[in-house]
């Protein structure tokens, strides 16, 4: 349950952070060109690099 937890914290902030924080696109900017696949893509692959490091990190515990 941990490491979903953590999972859903990590993509919930990144979401929140695109969507809500980041109104005037400074810190998202260099990603306005992006098709939607390409978006969704980058999204995916972030939430899977952060779920393989905190499996990685919390490995001795299991």
């Amino acid at each position: 349950m941990g490491f979903m937890s953590a999972l859903i914290i990590i993509v919930l902030a990144v979401i929140i952070d695109y969507y809500w924080f980041d109104l005037d696109k400074k810190r998202w900017g260099w990603m306005k060109k992006w098709s939607l696949f390409q978006k969704g893509l980058f999204f995916s692959g972030f939430a899977v690099i952060s779920f393989l490091i905190y499996l990685g990190l919390s490995a001795e515990y299991f």
